[in-house]
């Protein structure tokens, strides 16, 4: 089975603005946000309810909760949130129009007919997003190979990306970090 494609900067910059021009352009985005900066899974981004990123007073929690319940494996985990994917959320916050009167059991992102997502139905709305930006061979898991190649290439322990990625072994994490002609030129470059 062939990898999902690793989105270049430029290829991210042009899906978002392709995202943008959408109907649900800002539910859209953070779907894709929360797949490239904190690398989560489809199927649990799909899980994620309000409680999981936000305080009770709308405030922007300081690390994101994965439930067992929606996390591969069962294994409940908390990703730590950048700068840029807090703003990312707050952002998104003030795009929700009725976000005050949500509870917060409620799905974090919601279809056109106000219901959860499935992990099938976001992977399938993920997968059109990079078509309609002209992206061949990217797919719901794009922006996880995205988030843990970064990190892998700016130096990151490789201990600490298995543990933000929540996998269990070493070698799927390896399986993860694209390698491309630019990255081997500039490494070379070090000596």
């Amino acid at each position: 089975m062939r990898q999902a494609r690793v989105l270049t900067e430029p290829e991210l910059k042009r899906l978002l603005a392709v995202v943008a021009q959408r109907k649900h352009a800002a539910r859209d985005r953070f779907a894709l946000i929360l797949s490239h900066l904190a690398g989560l899974r489809v199927g649990e981004i799909a899980g994620l309810i309000l409680r999981d990123v936000f305080e009770t007073n709308g405030g922007v929690r300081e690390q994101l909760r994965v439930r067992a319940s929606i996390a591969k494996g069962g294994h409940e985990r908390v990703v730590f949130m950048s700068e840029r994917l807090r703003r990312e959320i707050i952002r998104y916050r003030e795009a929700i129009p009725d976000f005050t009167g949500r509870e917060l059991d409620a799905p974090l992102l919601l279809t056109q007919k106000r219901t959860a997502f499935s992990p099938n139905t976001l992977c399938q709305l993920m997968g059109q997003l990079y078509r309609d930006a002209g992206l061949d061979g990217a797919s719901s898991h794009s922006g996880r190979r995205w988030f843990i190649t970064q990190l892998a290439h700016s130096g990151v322990s490789p201990k600490v990306i298995m543990t933000l990625a929540g996998h269990r072994n070493m070698t799927t994490t390896q399986r993860y970090i694209d390698v491309r002609d630019d990255m081997m030129r500039a490494a070379v470059e070090l000596l």
